[in-house]
C-alpha cells in the first residue's frame, strides 16, 4: 500500500438523438449538453432555451474540519453522505451538507480512515489503513452514535487498502500482497465478522505491485458477484477481476502509467458487469500523467486508453446515474467530465478532490484535502 501524501431511418435516428440529448442534459445540465451535442446532427438539436439551466458545478459545504483529508466517501442520496479521513475522522450529513455531524469512533484519533461503505443513513462500515494492527474495520448501526470494531489485522505483513460491498451483507476488503498474492477478506453479515479467503485463486503479484488507498476505489463491485481490484507500483498497471465474490481472479494489463511505485491504477468504476473506467497516473505533483484514464467494454478483460484523457493524475471516478456514457473523474488538480463513456474527457472544475461518488437518485459528492466536501449542483 502506498501512503499517499501520503467512460430507414432519419426520423427514428433523430428522435433517438433528441432523447439522448435530453437525458444527458437532465443529469449534467447545460455544460455537458454542449459535449453531447457534437455527436447529434444539427437538425436534431432542440432549440436553445432562452434561459438555460446553469452548468453543473460543485457546491462546497462547511464540514467544520479544515485539517482533515477525506479520502473515504459514500454517497447515499442527494441528502445523505458519509466521509472518512485522517485523524480517525468520520462525518455524516442528512441534509445535503448544510450540517455535518462528527460521528468518529472513540479512540480512533491515531487511525487513517481511507474508505467508508454506507448502506443508508444509519448503517456504515469504515476501513482504517496501515501496517499490522493499524488496519482495522468498524461498523455502526445507529448513524455513528456507537461503533463496533469488527476486524483488526494481526499480520504485520498485511496492509489493507479498500472495501467493497455487493449488497448489504456480502463484501470484501483487500490487502497488499502477502506471500506473493493479494489478500482478500470476506464478510457475509454486513461487516460484523470477516475471514481471510484462500489465496489459491489469486494470481501471483508482480514485483512491487500493491494497491493505492487514495480514494476507497481500488476495490469496486457491480451486481451480486463481480468485483475488480486496481493495482500499481509494478512494471505493469493491472486490473484483477473476480466473478465469484473474490474466490478466483483473472488479471489484465491496462495502458495507464506504470514502472514506478507512484504510478498505476488508482480508482475504478463499473456501470455494469461489462462497462468500466480506470483512472490514475503518477500521484507526484511534479510528474506528468499522460495516460491517466482507460475504459473497458468486456468486464476488464481488455482496456483501451482514452483518446483525450484527463490532463493530470486522477484518483477517483464515478458514473453519473441514469446515463449510459457520462462520468466524473477527480484529482488534486481538478474534475473532468466524459459524455462518451470515457473516450474523451474535459476539465470542468479546478478544485482539489481525492474521491467522488454518486447515489442512485443523482446525488453526487466529492471529498478531499482541507476538509473539502462538495455536492454536485445541476
Amino acid at each position: 500500500m502506498r501512503r499517499l501524501g501520503s467512460t430507414r431511418r432519419t426520423g427514428r435516428r433523430t428522435a433517438t438523438a433528441k432523447r439522448t440529448g435530453r437525458r444527458v442534459a437532465a443529469v449534467l445540465g447545460a455544460g455537458a449538453l454542449l459535449a453531447a451535442a457534437a455527436a447529434v446532427p444539427a437538425q436534431a438539436r432542440a432549440p436553445e432555451r432562452p434561459h438555460p439551466r446553469p452548468a453543473p458545478h460543485w457546491r462546497l459545504t462547511d464540514t467544520g474540519a479544515p485539517g482533515v483529508r477525506f479520502r473515504g466517501l459514500a454517497a447515499v442520496s442527494r441528502d445523505t453522505a458519509w466521509v472518512a479521513g485522517t485523524g480517525g475522522t468520520v462525518l455524516r450529513t442528512t441534509d445535503g451538507g448544510a450540517h455535518w455531524r462528527d460521528v468518529s469512533p472513540p479512540g480512533a484519533a491515531d487511525l487513517e480512515f481511507r474508505d467508508v461503505e454506507a448502506f443508508d443513513a444509519r448503517r456504515a462500515v469504515v476501513l482504517a489503513i496501515g501496517e499490522g494492527e493499524a488496519s482495522r474495520i468498524y461498523r455502526t448501526d445507529d448513524g455513528g452514535a456507537t461503533w463496533t470494531e469488527t476486524f483488526r489485522n494481526t499480520d504485520a505483513r498485511a496492509f489493507y487498502d479498500c472495501l467493497g460491498f455487493f449488497d448489504r451483507r456480502h463484501g470484501l476488503a483487500v490487502s497488499d500482497p502477502v506471500d506473493g498474492a493479494f489478500r482478500i477478506l470476506s464478510t457475509g453479515d454486513g461487516g460484523r465478522t470477516w475471514r481471510v479467503l484462500p489465496a489459491v485463486g489469486m494470481p501471483a503479484a508482480l514485483a512491487g505491485e500493491a494497491g493505492f488507498a487514495a480514494s476507497g476505489q481500488c476495490l469496486v463491485t457491480s451486481g451480486p458477484r463481480d468485483v475488480w481490484l486496481a493495482t500499481g507500483g509494478a512494471a505493469r498497471a493491472r486490473v484483477l477481476h473476480s466473478a465469484d465474490r473474490g474466490h478466483t481472479w483473472r488479471a489484465a494489463d491496462t495502458p495507464l502509467p506504470a514502472g514506478d511505485p507512484a504510478k498505476g491504477v488508482f480508482a475504478l468504476a463499473f456501470r455494469d458487469r461489462a462497462d468500466g473506467l480506470a483512472v490514475g497516473g503518477d500521484y507526484r505533483a511534479d510528474q506528468a500523467s499522460p495516460r491517466a484514464a482507460a475504459g473497458t467494454a468486456d468486464g476488464g478483460r481488455s482496456w483501451r486508453p482514452a483518446a483525450t484523457p484527463p490532463p493530470a493524475y486522477r484518483s477517483g471516478v464515478a458514473w453519473l446515474p441514469h446515463t449510459r456514457a457520462a462520468a466524473l473523474a477527480v484529482g488534486p488538480t481538478g474534475t473532468d467530465l466524459t459524455a462518451d463513456g470515457g473516450r474523451t474527457w474535459r476539465t470542468v472544475d479546478t478544485g482539489s478532490y481525492d474521491t467522488v461518488d454518486c447515489a442512485p437518485d443523482r446525488g453526487c459528492w466529492a471529498a478531499g484535502e482541507k476538509g473539502r466536501v462538495a455536492r454536485l449542483e445541476h
